[in-house]
């Protein structure tokens, strides 16, 4: 399928927000005013999708299935919105999908962004459309009051430049629960970028989060790995060690693995437990992996702060170094 790269972004342009998984009503009023500040701080204007709204807020805790797709549609129909993003994640965006025209988006390529539960709808825009489109930061994430200057760099980088991004470590993180009090922070020093596999690679990022991704296995809203794959991927607190080894696994018994020529992991939360010497572990005992570069503990995932990644985009890895292209 032929890839689709959307325009970049413009001081003056009109960014729509969606609300795919989890609703409106979930973030606070603080999150949203500092959200909307930084984007116009950016030159952006921000508009909520129709049914984005706190009143759409069912017993799972987000619109109907109907209200959610048309939102998408809606942003993607509207040519005077540039870029969509999702106000958060969850666990359900995968509900939608056989609910979005294609076509529709194919006709109308723009920048669409988020993570996590959002990896369903991302990648289901990819393998359908061919539509680069971007994993990185929710509408809600713009709105962390502290410690988010690394996630805003990344994100202008990658949706207003044409360079390519070399991604570096961050000097800190958090794994907080900064949304419940913005003052009250933890911030942990970075010991930088695992690299567990050195070697050289280049090739097309296919990815997102893992447990989300595996939902699309034996459908057609899953991703091929073209010739030349890098696969970047990351996972929740709540995945153990066996989690995320079986989950990978599921990959590595996909017949197009063999198209993977680099795996980068993002940084695992506090919650799962994941240590360097377990991750080796796992990374050391899959014969699939053997032979490629794997980069680990890089700033993306469910801590802070976090990149922004083209999925479709290209990757290169170099021992240890990593520069993103869209």
């Amino acid at each position: 399928m032929q890839k689709i790269i959307p325009q970049k972004l413009q001081k003056g342009d009109k960014i729509m927000v969606i609300a795919p998984s989890r609703g409106l009503k979930l973030i606070g009023q603080d999150c949203r005013e500092i959200a909307i500040k930084r984007f116009n701080d950016m030159g952006l204007t921000v508009e909520f999708a129709p049914n984005t709204t706190d009143e759409n807020w069912n017993m799972q805790g987000c619109g109907s299935i109907e209200q959610r797709a048309t939102d998408i549609m809606t942003a993607f129909k509207d040519k005077s919105v540039k870029a969509i993003f999702t106000v958060i994640g969850g666990f359900n965006s995968n509900q939608i999908l056989a609910h979005l025209d294609y076509d529709v988006i194919k006709a109308n390529p723009k920048i669409i962004c988020g993570f996590s539960d959002i990896t369903a709808v991302l990648d289901a825009i990819s393998a359908r459309t061919g539509l680069q489109t971007y994993y990185g930061p929710h509408f809600s994430s713009i709105g962390m009051k502290k410690g988010c200057e690394y996630t805003l760099d990344y994100l202008q980088k990658m949706l207003f430049a044409d360079e390519p991004v070399e991604v570096k470590a961050s000097d800190e993180w958090s794994d907080d629960l900064w949304f419940l009090d913005q003052e009250k922070r933890e911030f942990i020093k970075n010991e930088g970028f695992w690299n567990i596999h050195n070697g050289k690679a280049k090739g097309t990022i296919v990815g997102g989060n893992l447990c989300t991704f595996n939902l699309l296995l034996g459908t057609s809203y899953r991703p091929e790995f073209p010739e030349n794959t890098i696969l970047m991927i990351e996972d929740a607190c709540d995945t153990s060690d066996v989690v995320f080894d079986r989950d990978l696994q599921a990959l590595c018994h996909q017949p197009d693995f063999k198209n993977v020529k680099g795996l980068v992991i993002g940084r695992f939360q506090k919650g799962s437990k994941m240590s360097r010497e377990m991750l080796e572990f796992i990374i050391n005992n899959k014969p699939e992996l053997k032979d490629i570069p794997v980069l680990a503990n890089v700033d993306y995932g469910h801590s802070t702060p976090i990149i922004t990644i083209p999925l479709g985009g290209t990757a290169t890895m170099e021992n240890g170094k990593l520069t993103l292209k869209k």
